[in-house]
C-alpha cells in the first residue's frame, strides 16, 4: 500500500485541502470544546502534507447537526466542490463527521472516485480509486453506522431500563413542577392552575379545540407557557392562546395524572436513516401508568377528550364526523354513503342536499348519490324523537351550573391577572427606588419597566371591570324551565320554536346517533340507515323530490289507474284526490295535483270531461250548452238565461254537473222561434 506523500500529486496540492468540522448537537458544541480542538488541528496536518494555508478551506456549517441530516449545508457545498473537481483531498477527524448513513458515504465516495480527490484522516491518507483504500473506506463507513445503531440501542435500552423502574423522568408540562427531592406538584402559581383548569373545563362545554380558541380569544385569557430554551429558558412566559397550544394541553396525559412513554413512535414509511415519527394510538402507548402526576382532570375524562377530538377531526378517509358547526345541514358528518362507504358532503344549492363524489373524483364514474336532505333529515330526527320517548332527561341543573361556574373561572381569572399585574408593578418600584440615582443608565432601563408594568397593571384592571360590567349567565324563563323538565314530550315543540341553534341540534342527534348510511335502490326512494351509539339499527324510507314524473317506480300503475278513472267520467280533481288517497304520489309532491291528471291523459288522448263540454255538439244523446248555441247561432249566455229562468228543461251531468238538453225537435223549435224574436228587439 503507497504511503501518504506517494499517493498525494501536485494535481492533488493544487486543488483545495477541505476541512470538515461537525459535532452533533448543540450540548456537544457548548461543552465539548476538546473534540473542536482536535477537528481544527487537522488544518496542521493538511500544511504538513504540503498545503498551504490559503488554500485550506475550513468547513463548519454544520456545528450541532446530526450526521443523519440530510439538510446539511456545509456537507452538501462539499460535496459540489468535489463534483466540480476544485478538492485535492479532504479531511475530517473520522469517518462519522462525515456521515452517520451509507447513502451520504458511498454518494460522497463514488464522487471523489471519478475526480481523484483524496479521503484523509488522523491515520492515514486513503485514495478511493485504490481497491485496497476503497475497501477500507468502505468499512469505515459501515462501522459509522453501525457504531451509531449500537449507541442508539445501548441509550433505548438504559431509558426503558429507568422507565421500568419509574425513575425515569420526562418533560412537564406548564402547570406540573418537579421538586428538588424529584416529587412532582402543581404550580404553585394559582392563576397558572385555575388557567390551565379553565381550558379543561371550556373544551368539556364546548366540545372543540377551535371553539375554546376563539372563546379565550373573546375573553382575552392568556395561557401560561413555561419556556424550555430560547432567550426567556426557565422562565414562566404569559402568551396568547393558539391552536397548537390547546392541542398540547388537551393532549397530554400528564394533566390527567398519568406517566405515559411511548407516544410517538418511527413512521413505517422512513428510511433508513431517517428520523420520522408519528403520533401512536394510546393503545399503541408502551407504559402507562396512573396516579403519578397530580391531576387536573379525571383518566376517564382524558379518554373522553381524546375520542371528541379524534371526531372532531375532518378526515373523511377515517370516517371522523367533525365537530357540529352552525351550518344547517343537521346530518353533516354522520352521513356516509351506501354504495362506496365513503363520508357524504354537503350543498345548499338552493336547499340542503348531500351527495357523495368519492368515486367521481378517483375513477371518473358516475356520483354515487345526490339526493334531497330535508326529507332525510326530517325522517331521521322523528326517528330520534322516537328513540328519546323512554328516557327521562334533564339536564337542567347540570347546564346552568356549569355555567355559572364558568363565568366564576373566569372572574378569578381577572382578579388573578390584576394581583399579579400588581405585583410586578410593586417590584418594578421596588428594584427602581433601591437604584443609584448617579447610575443613569440602569435607573433609565428600571423606569422604563416600572411605566411597562404600571401600564400593564392599568389594562389588567380595565380588563377586569369590562368583564364585571358583562351580564352573568341568566337563568331560563319559567316557560322553557318547564319544557325541559320533561325533554322527551317537550323537545319537537322546542326543536321547532328556533330557540335551538344547528350545532346544537347536531350535539343531541350525535348523542345518540353514531352514523346514518343512505342508498337508493330505485329513482324515488332512499332507504336510510341509523346507527345508534348502542350498536341498534334503525331502517327507514323515505320518497325525496326528483326530476321527472316517469322515474317513480310505480309510474306504470299511476298511468293505468289514471286512464281507469277518466273512463268512469271523474273529472281530473277527483282523479288526483282518489289518487292521492290511494297512496300515489307525483315527482316534486307528496300529493298528486289535477295538472299531472291532465298531462296522462292529453298524453294517451283521453279529453278531460269539462274540455269535452267545450267542444262537443252532443254528450250521450243530448245537446250541451256549447251545442246548442252553435246550432242556434246565439250567444250560451242566451240560453243560460232561459235555463236558469226554467223556460228550458235540463238535466245535469252525473259527474261534472254541467247542464244536458234532451235533443227533443218540440224543445229545439220553441227556442228556434224565440232568435229571430231576441235578434229583432
Amino acid at each position: 500500500m503507497a504511503t501518504a506523500p506517494e499517493k498525494i500529486t501536485p494535481r492533488h496540492l493544487g486543488g483545495r485541502a477541505y476541512v470538515y468540522i461537525r459535532q452533533s448537537s448543540t450540548k456537544q458544541v457548548l461543552r465539548n470544546q476538546e473534540s473542536q480542538h482536535n477537528q481544527r488541528a487537522l488544518v496542521d496536518r493538511a500544511r504538513a502534507l504540503g498545503w498551504p494555508l490559503e488554500r485550506i478551506e475550513v468547513i463548519d456549517a454544520d456545528q450541532g447537526q446530526s450526521g443523519q441530516d440530510g439538510e446539511r449545508v456545509g456537507f452538501q457545498g462539499l460535496v459540489a466542490a468535489v463534483s466540480l473537481g476544485q478538492v485535492g483531498c479532504i479531511f475530517a477527524y473520522e469517518a462519522s463527521r462525515l456521515a452517520r448513513n451509507n447513502r451520504d458515504w458511498y454518494t460522497l465516495l463514488d464522487l471523489a472516485t471519478v475526480v481523484g480527490t483524496l479521503i484523509a484522516d488522523v491515520d492515514g491518507v486513503y485514495d478511493p480509486r485504490s481497491y485496497n483504500d476503497r475497501l477500507l473506506l468502505g468499512l469505515r463507513g459501515m462501522l459509522s453506522e453501525a457504531e451509531l445503531h449500537l449507541l442508539r440501542l445501548r441509550l433505548d435500552a438504559g431509558r426503558m431500563r429507568q422507565v421500568e423502574r419509574g425513575t425515569y423522568r420526562q418533560h412537564l408540562p406548564t402547570g406540573l413542577v418537579r421538586l428538588e427531592d424529584g416529587r412532582v406538584v402543581k404550580d404553585p402559581d394559582e392563576q397558572v392552575q385555575r388557567t390551565i383548569a379553565l381550558v379543561f373545563s371550556h373544551f368539556t362545554s364546548l366540545g372543540s379545540a377551535q371553539k375554546v380558541l376563539r372563546h379565550l380569544h373573546a375573553d382575552g385569557i392568556l395561557l401560561p407557557r413555561h419556556q424550555t430554551s430560547g432567550l426567556h429558558a426557565g422562565r414562566l412566559i404569559w402568551k396568547k392562546p393558539t391552536a397548537s397550544t390547546i392541542q398540547e394541553i388537551l393532549h397530554n396525559p400528564a394533566y390527567a395524572g398519568a406517566f405515559v412513554y411511548g407516544r410517538h413512535g418511527p413512521h413505517p414509511d422512513r428510511r433508513p436513516g431517517q428520523i420520522r415519527q408519528i403520533k401512536r394510538a394510546p393503545e399503541e402507548w408502551t407504559v402507562i401508568r396512573h396516579n403519578v402526576y397530580p391531576a387536573y382532570i379525571s383518566w376517564e375524562e382524558f379518554v373522553a377528550n381524546q375520542a371528541r377530538l379524534t371526531d372532531n377531526a375532518n378526515r373523511f378517509a377515517e370516517r371522523t364526523r367533525g365537530a357540529p358547526r352552525e351550518g344547517a345541514a343537521l346530518l353533516v358528518g354522520l352521513v356516509v354513503c351506501g354504495q362506496c362507504g365513503r363520508q357524504m358532503r354537503v350543498t345548499y344549492k338552493p336547499q340542503v342536499r348531500y351527495f357523495c363524489n368519492a368515486l367521481s373524483g378517483t375513477f371518473a364514474e358516475p356520483m354515487c348519490l345526490h339526493v334531497d336532505g330535508v326529507s332525510i333529515e326530517a325522517a331521521v330526527v322523528n326517528a330520534f324523537f322516537a328513540a328519546i320517548q323512554p328516557a327521562e332527561l334533564d339536564l337542567l341543573d347540570e347546564v346552568l351550573a356549569a355555567a355559572h361556574a364558568d363565568h366564576a373561572r373566569l372572574a378569578q381569572h381577572y382578579i388573578d391577572q390584576v394581583k399579579r399585574a400588581e405585583y410586578e408593578a410593586r417590584l418594578a418600584q421596588r428594584q427602581y427606588d433601591a437604584i443609584d440615582p448617579d447610575n443613569r443608565l440602569v435607573a433609565a432601563e428600571l423606569e422604563r419597566r416600572w411605566e411597562l408594568a404600571l401600564r400593564a397593571l392599568a389594562e389588567a384592571r380595565e380588563a377586569a371591570e369590562h368583564f364585571q360590567q358583562q351580564p352573568g349567565p341568566n337563568g331560563l324563563d319559567p316557560t322553557l324551565r318547564e319544557q325541559l323538565r320533561n325533554v322527551s314530550a317537550h323537545l319537537p315543540a322546542l326543536w321547532e320554536s328556533g330557540r335551538l341553534r344547528p350545532a346544537q341540534k347536531k350535539e343531541l342527534l350525535r348523542s345518540l346517533i353514531r352514523r346514518v348510511i343512505l342508498s337508493r335502490p330505485v329513482r324515488d326512494t332512499v332507504e336510510i340507515k341509523v346507527v345508534w351509539v348502542s350498536g341498534a339499527i334503525s331502517l327507514l324510507q323515505v320518497h325525496p323530490p326528483i326530476y321527472r314524473d316517469v322515474d317513480l317506480g310505480d309510474y306504470a300503475q299511476l298511468v293505468e289507474r289514471t286512464l281507469g278513472l277518466r273512463r268512469e267520467g271523474h273529472t281530473e280533481k277527483e282523479i288526483a284526490r282518489r289518487l292521492t288517497e290511494e297512496g300515489f304520489r307525483s315527482a316534486r309532491l307528496h300529493r298528486v295535483p289535477k295538472t299531472e291528471v291532465g298531462r296522462i291523459c292529453r298524453a294517451h288522448g283521453l279529453i278531460s270531461v269539462t274540455e269535452q263540454f267545450r267542444g262537443q255538439v252532443m254528450i250521450d244523446g243530448q245537446w250541451t250548452v256549447w251545442g246548442l248555441s252553435r246550432h242556434l247561432g246565439v250567444q250560451r249566455n242566451w240560453l243560460y238565461k232561459r235555463i236558469r229562468a226554467g223556460r228550458v228543461m235540463v238535466t245535469r251531468h252525473p259527474v261534472t254537473g254541467h247542464y244536458l238538453i234532451p235533443n227533443d225537435p218540440t224543445i229545439v223549435a220553441a227556442l228556434q222561434a224565440e232568435v229571430p224574436s231576441k235578434r229583432g228587439s
